[in-house]
């Protein structure tokens, strides 16, 4: 079987430092598979706060995870301070996907890269919903401000 390959946005619209936690790390000594996604869960939901929103509601409705990809580049150990940089991108009428890149703070080395397919979701009728266009409208304006 195949690696699997991430290719990454050229711009990223949001960024948070987190250092590692003792529960972060694996038995093998080095961040685990299941704290990468907890750090991107906590990066997105700081990007969507800055935003003014919450995951359980982005202008009406909320988010689910559909899918998730993370690809490893190098170790990060106890101690580390990741920064995560966040992108939105592949936009559909009920979704897009959430990139996330981990870098050393301190080395400045790739660790890992993921990706979250998120659904908009009305939680009252468990439904799926329209991607809230006043949330990709701010994703957008971010977007252009960056060079």
């Amino acid at each position: 079987m195949g690696r699997v390959q991430l290719d990454l946005p050229e711009k990223f619209v949001f960024s948070i430092d987190i250092p590692l936690r003792t529960g972060d790390i694996n038995y093998g000594g080095h961040l685990g598979h299941d704290s990468i996604l907890s750090l991107t869960q906590e990066a997105r939901a700081s990007m969507l706060a800055g935003y003014g929103f919450i995951e359980a509601d982005i202008d009406g409705p909320g988010l689910i995870i559909s899918d998730a990809v993370l690809v490893y580049k190098s170790e990060a150990f106890y101690g580390d301070t990741l920064t995560i940089d966040v992108a939105v991108g592949e936009w559909n009428k009920y979704g897009c996907d959430i990139f996330y890149l981990l870098t050393s703070k301190a080395s400045g080395k790739e660790v890992a890269r993921a990706k979250t397919g998120v659904v908009f979701f009305d939680y009252g009728t468990h439904k799926v919903a329209p991607a809230p266009e006043k949330f990709r409208q701010i994703v957008e304006e971010e977007e252009s401000k960056l060079p």
